[in-house]
């Protein structure tokens, strides 16, 4: 495991478990939710998932399984590969509440078992902020590419490079094309007390272009199907988020 990624396990160790119970509530509130309607837990990407009946899904940094899990109720076989200990306990714990099963790989994506997982998922799902914890995207795409079946698909779905361009209060920050590792915080540290965070970890993160990022799908040698940009949370008028659809 590298420095970047021993780094950001530690940092996702850090009271994650806690953080899921301050932001979604105790696992079965959260089964709850998602069991009143599993594929609307999908939100902007559940028209990628009709019919998946006895599919096979990777959710590469699944994290506490919000979405491995109604994809587990719209009968999927389920994968989680994440980086956290954390993480994986509250997805099972969620797994469990909503009465439905996923398998979770706690490890370093880097260090993926190819030989185990080679052409195994007709389905690679990431989304939620994941390619800064990645300092090789080339290598991220080869080893997605690896594990999926001829003729799968690949949904990425990311934040927008250009929303490090622009701070809280809308102001340009010019640093686009910045390719140095960056300490970071922590996503969930803003949900403690002050007082508090002085002890959070830090992460580390890399940053890609928007063009570096398509073109590794490409030379990877999946075939791009679609690209969408997404508007703010708040709808605000510019792009916050990006979805890439490719095949294999």
């Amino acid at each position: 495991m590298n420095e970047q990624s021993n780094q950001n396990k530690k940092a996702w160790e850090y009271r994650a478990y806690e953080f899921w119970y301050k932001k979604d509530g105790s696992p079965i509130d959260k089964a709850k939710k998602i069991l009143k309607n599993p594929k609307a837990s999908l939100k902007k990407h559940q028209h990628h998932f009709d019919d998946i009946e006895g599919m096979k899904v990777a959710n590469l940094c699944g994290s506490n399984g919000r979405r491995a899990v109604p994809l587990s109720l719209l009968g999927a076989e389920v994968t989680v590969f994440d980086i956290s200990e954390e993480n994986k306990r509250y997805a099972l714990e969620l797994a469990e509440c909503a009465d439905t099963s996923i398998d979770y790989v706690v490890g370093d994506i880097y260090d993926i078992d190819l030989e185990k997982y080679k052409e195994t998922f007709d389905i690679l799902y990431l989304e939620g902020g994941i390619l800064h914890y990645f300092n090789d995207i080339d290598r991220l795409m080869a080893i997605q590419y690896s594990i999926l079946k001829s003729g799968g698909k690949l949904i990425l779905s990311d934040y927008h490079p250009i929303k490090r361009c622009i701070g809280p209060d809308f102001e340009y920050i010019p640093n686009y094309f910045e390719q140095e590792l960056q300490r970071g915080d922590l996503a969930y540290k803003e949900f403690f007390a002050e007082s508090e965070q002085q002890e959070f970890p830090d992460v580390l993160i890399s940053s890609y272009t928007l063009s570096e990022i398509i073109n590794s799908v490409i030379s990877t040698g999946f075939t791009l199907n679609s690209f969408d940009e997404h508007r703010g949370w708040n709808n605000e008028n510019i792009p916050w988020e990006f979805t890439i659809s490719a095949k294999k």
